[in-house]
């Protein structure tokens, strides 16, 4: 009997079969295992604005892009990049204010319905051409800090119409109150804006005549006095029409970064539809969650793989003897 249970035990088959049972009796006696990773909890607001509507980026087959789907793709990326128990609310930015579509929702649980939401987000969605920047960024900070979530605010920093010469907004909240990321959406460079008709259709590009060049309230320009027809009390803009560059549109960058400072949030450049992930950790606060890593499929998978290891030891065990025996000389 001895001998009987040594010669089982040097066989490669009953070796195979005795580390299955061994994984799957482990898999009855082990628990799955408490582990704790950083997640992040944030408002997601998008500026749905004309002027993201510029086509200043390119797919990956050269054809442009415009900045509002630039950003969708960037925000889809990042939600399918933050770890499972993360949660994303989502808000519209026009006129001046956000408005809240869903408050924080899970990125893994609710990953179909999120992505959904952001690939919907359209243009035609705003109730006001208007784009009052500042005031949108301001009031989705404090809806930030209702919600208690970090924020993302993507926009270009257009202003329309535009502020006052010399003027910058003034933040009455407290800075780095809320942490997050201002995201300028949009080329460096100049380019035309597009115009849509009252049915959604492109009609073509705005004008200098199309759009106010310059804000005309508050105290004039530093270089009034020099303009045509300046009169301190009748024309202290001067006399004649407002020129500029505010119907062609670049993102913002000097402003948004005045802006970031102002607020205490950080602030990254747009630069494709990927790679939002590590500015947004970097400047997110960090928040413990709560997780396991359960061993017991893979502990399933090895035993399964002994199993098949079995069926094919037979195969293999002739195929191994006479790859090792020494060549037979024939007799001549």
């Amino acid at each position: 009997m001895r001998a009987h249970l040594l010669r089982n035990l040097r066989d490669g088959r009953f070796r195979l079969l005795a580390g299955a049972l061994a994984l799957v009796v482990l898999t009855f006696v082990l628990r799955p295992i408490a582990l704790t990773r950083d997640g992040v909890e944030i408002l997601a607001v998008v500026d749905i604005t004309g002027s993201m509507n510029v086509r200043d980026y390119a797919d990956a087959q050269g054809k442009p892009v415009s900045r509002l789907e630039t950003a969708k793709a960037a925000l889809r990326d990042l939600v399918a990049a933050l770890p499972c128990g993360s949660k994303v609310a989502l808000g519209l930015f026009t006129e001046r204010r956000p408005f809240l579509l869903f408050t924080p929702i899970e990125v893994c649980a609710d990953f179909a319905p999120l992505d959904g939401a952001i690939a919907a987000i359209d243009w035609r969605m705003a109730w006001e051409a208007d784009s009052r920047v500042s005031a949108g960024l301001f009031r989705a900070v404090e809806m930030a800090a209702s919600l208690g979530t970090d924020l993302v605010f993507v926009t270009d920093g257009q202003e329309a119409p535009p502020l006052p010469a010399g003027s910058t907004p003034s933040f009455e909240g407290k800075p780095g109150a809320v942490r997050g990321l201002i995201v300028g959406a949009g080329g460096y460079g100049l380019s035309p804006i597009p115009r849509y008709n009252d049915a959604g259709r492109e009609i073509g590009f705005y004008g200098s005549g199309d759009v106010q060049q310059e804000n005309r309230f508050g105290p004039p320009p530093a270089d009034a006095e020099s303009r045509e027809g300046y009169n301190p009390r009748n024309a202290p803009f001067g006399a004649a029409a407002a020129t500029g560059s505010e119907h062609l549109s670049s993102v913002r960058e000097p402003y948004l970064k005045r802006l970031a400072g102002a607020t205490g949030l950080a602030y990254a450049h747009l630069d494709g539809p990927r790679g939002l992930a590590g500015p947004l950790l970097a400047a997110a606060t960090p928040r413990p969650l709560p997780g396991s890593l359960d061993p017991r499929p893979f502990l399933g998978a090895a035993a399964l793989a002994l199993l098949l290891a079995v069926f094919a030891f037979p195969l293999v065990r002739p195929a191994a003897r006479l790859a090792g025996r020494p060549p037979r000389l024939r007799k001549v």
